[in-house]
């Protein structure tokens, strides 16, 4: 007989079972992030200039602006750069060669963030997909794209966030006004084309507006029209509510006045009816009295709602499947124009998985607090450089005003010394004092 106390207990099957799952999902999770596909990825880490062109556009009219390679004046990481205009009201213009990539059949991802450091007044944060050939020293506003997206500031009133695809040549903006962010902080901007066409925009990763190219883009005709001449049927009947045909008036309705003798009024003790007639009681309105009669609103059994034109089919409208696929793209640029330098572009990912952009946004704003403790340190020193300036500026002012006082007095009195000496050559130089 086996010794019970040397057999192996049996192992805990649920548990077993529980570790292998999690252990195939983790598998799974890795293989998702293996398949996806990461096109073009820019922190502007050392060497990026290697991978950058910088376009002479403008450069002959001396508009042409530089990018710094800098985190900015705060930031959550000093050692965290990207590309910072530098100078005001200039035109900028760098853009990078991508392996060339189609996103037929697959979803696309742009994604960047820009911090707008400065009060830009009037000026762009947007970024350009480009097709076919590109001369990147000559790259500029007139340089076709496939795709712009982005910021573009103007004034207090225009913070305008553009979406534009190109589609056979032309340029078609989004139909929605959607606004972008205009704080001094880092903001990530996404979008995301899907294979069928719909599209979703975020901020921050949080979803800002979503769609479709078919309706949100002048690009197709619409799919429906509303029907031309069509008129409402003889027997459509909208009203929601009719009178209760069996509804009767109540007997003797009529007979009730509108107003009645008050019933708390009284005689005046100083009335006279020699000389104020007989007193009668005052007119008051009749709590009884309910207006005319009407018969009362019952629902109507056969309303059929508020009658519309109806929508058909667009003949003219044509189904186009590749109309979400943009020309190759093979190059990833920056244009923009700025009163005000001081944007810093960073973070640029070109990529087919939503998921990996958003786990980007997340690691760089796991530290999004200490971005802004920095910038409030920072907004310290610059009002504190204000209200010393404007200190200096009105001692300043204080100086040149007791300056203009002593000269008014000194020209004061030098016209008195003035006319003092002539008055008396004047009378020295009279003939009665010559008689004399």
């Amino acid at each position: 007989m086996a010794n019970l106390s040397t057999i192996s207990p049996l192992p805990n099957i649920p548990i077993l079972f529980s570790l292998f799952l999690l252990a195939q999902l983790l598998v799974l999770s890795h293989f998702s992030h293996t398949l996806a596909e990461i096109i073009f990825e820019e922190r502007f880490d050392d060497g990026w200039q290697s991978r950058w062109v910088k376009s002479d556009w403008k450069r002959a009219e001396g508009k042409a602006g530089s990018f710094k390679h800098t985190a900015g004046t705060w930031a959550a990481d000093p050692d965290d750069k990207g590309i910072q205009t530098s100078t005001d009201a200039r035109h900028y213009a760098i853009s990078a060669k991508i392996p060339e990539f189609s996103n037929k059949n697959r979803t696309l991802v742009l994604q960047y963030s820009i911090k707008f450091e400065q009060d830009i007044e009037c000026g762009g944060g947007y970024i350009k997909l480009l097709s076919a050939y590109v001369n990147q020293k000559k790259f500029g506003g007139d340089t076709p794209y496939s795709l712009m997206f982005g910021p573009d500031l103007c004034g207090t009133d225009t913070k305008k966030l553009h979406m534009i695809l190109s589609y056979q040549g032309q340029n078609y903006p989004l139909k929605k006004d959607l606004q972008c962010e205009s704080d001094k902080l880092t903001h990530f901007y996404t979008f995301i084309l899907r294979p069928d066409a719909t599209y979703s925009i975020l901020i921050d990763n949080r979803e800002r507006d979503s769609g479709s190219m078919y309706t949100d883009f002048d690009i197709l005709p619409p799919r429906k029209i509303k029907q031309v001449g069509a008129k409402k049927p003889k027997d459509w009947d909208d009203r929601e509510y009719i009178e209760d045909p069996v509804d009767v008036k109540p007997e003797g309705y009529d007979s009730i006045p509108a107003e009645i003798p008050d019933p708390n009024a009284k005689e005046p003790d100083n009335w006279d009816e020699d000389e104020d007639g007989i007193w009668k009681h005052p007119k008051v309105p009749n709590p009884a009295y309910k207006g005319p009669w009407k018969r009362k609103k019952i629902k109507n059994p056969n309303y059929k709602g508020k009658w519309k034109v109806p929508w058909i089919d667009n003949p003219e409208f044509e189904d186009e499947p590749d109309l979400y696929v943009l020309k190759p793209i093979k190059y990833i640029g920056i244009e923009v124009w700025q009163v005000k330098a001081g944007s810093v572009f960073d973070n640029i990912l070109i990529c087919d998985d939503p998921d990996y952009a958003k786990e980007v946004v997340t690691d760089i704003f796991a530290n999004r607090e200490i971005e802004k403790e920095a910038f409030e340190e920072a907004e310290k020193v610059r009002r504190a450089k204000e209200e010393k300036e404007a200190e200096r500026a009105r001692e300043e002012g204080e100086r040149r005003r007791r300056e203009r006082d002593n000269d008014r007095r000194s020209r004061h009195k030098d016209r008195y010394r003035d006319r003092y000496r002539k008055h008396r050559r004047d009378y020295l130089d009279d003939d009665y004092h010559d008689e004399l």
